[in-house]
């Protein structure tokens, strides 16, 4: 089997030549309805997202702050099903040169069957899965099937995670490290916590290529913060609410005033 280049770090790495890192920008798929998504993620690739990550709606969003939550509501009570990610993500990709993950609770998956959903992923022209709700000790399935289509898993490190299990988050993960900067649910923060900082510094002591942090990241300054020491930021709430209140237009103008934060100048290391 040849060995798998991440579409995903490709694009960070070239983030990161080119600027300080990477910008990634969430928004749920069928929010406020399927085809306003799918232009929505095309614009936020064309405003200058990096890596778009399209979160699959679930009615037990375990990890999701409120904006998100009603967002993901309001897309199931228009009748979202799982093929629609593929679609939008076909059409996204039919757009715009932008990989794209989905981040998607485990349950899901598994309903739908893994080695489906991985192949249609992958045939669709998906980079990978993010998957918050499981950890790599209890995904071999997905590891497999992953590993056979050259798909990326993302797995989430945590501050309170021990060395040991970040240690195999490391080893499991492709594409990057999924980098919680707070404990608790997704949303926006005056300020970013400082254990996103000394966790990324853990994860490199552990060896991992790339890291990128988010929960919590909402203006171009906590983005060019972040990559004073990570190798992306990664947006959610911020851009949800952009699209709630003032549609694509909207979207597209924030996503350009958050990236201006990968272009920062650097702080003093």
């Amino acid at each position: 089997m040849t060995e798998h280049v991440s579409q995903v770090a490709s694009a960070i790495r070239a983030a990161k030549r080119e600027r300080n890192g990477a910008l990634i920008g969430y928004l749920p798929v069928g929010f406020p309805d399927l085809d306003t998504s799918v232009d929505a993620a095309i614009a936020m690739a064309e405003s200058g997202a990096d890596v778009l990550e399209l979160g699959l709606p679930y009615s037990d969003p375990v990890m999701d702050g409120l904006i998100i939550q009603e967002a993901t509501q309001r897309s199931l009570a228009n009748g979202f099903r799982v093929a629609h990610v593929f679609e939008a993500i076909r059409r996204v990709r039919a757009a715009v040169d932008v990989p794209i993950l989905v981040m998607t609770y485990w349950n899901p998956v598994m309903q739908y069957g893994v080695e489906r959903f991985a192949r249609e992923l992958a045939e669709a022209g998906g980079s990978g899965l993010i998957t918050p709700d499981i950890t790599p000790d209890a995904a071999a399935e997905w590891i497999a099937v992953s590993e056979e289509l050259g798909l990326d898993r993302v797995f989430l490190a945590a501050p309170s995670s021990s060395d040991e299990r970040l240690g195999m988050v490391v080893r499991a993960t492709t594409g990057f490290v999924y980098t919680v900067s707070t404990m608790g649910i997704t949303g926006e923060r005056a300020q970013l916590d400082a254990a996103a900082r000394s966790l990324t510094e853990r994860l490199r002591e552990q060896g991992v290529d790339l890291a990128c942090v988010g929960i919590g990241i909402s203006t171009a300054e906590q983005v060019a913060a972040a990559l004073d020491y990570a190798d992306g930021a990664i947006v959610g709430t911020a851009f949800v609410r952009a699209l709630r209140d003032g549609g694509v237009e909207r979207l597209a103008a924030t996503v350009r005033e958050i990236a201006a934060g990968t272009r920062a100048p650097s702080a003093p290391r």
